[in-house]
């Protein structure tokens, strides 16, 4: 039995550009670029751009 490299997930936020709220955790493996999404932020009631935070 080989030995597999485990890749450490990290837990990161999706924390809204205009409110500063954390609406989203994600799991994500590996380094990379930090993500940038349009997704729902529930106090301004649209989409507006979320970026990536860790802890």
């Amino acid at each position: 039995m080989g030995k597999k490299s485990k890749d450490k997930t990290e837990i990161i936020f999706l924390v809204c550009s205009e409110t500063g709220q954390r609406n989203y955790t994600l799991k994500k493996r590996g380094k990379g670029k930090k993500l940038e999404l349009m997704k729902y932020c529930p106090k301004l009631r649209k989409h507006t751009k979320h970026t990536e935070k860790k802890k």
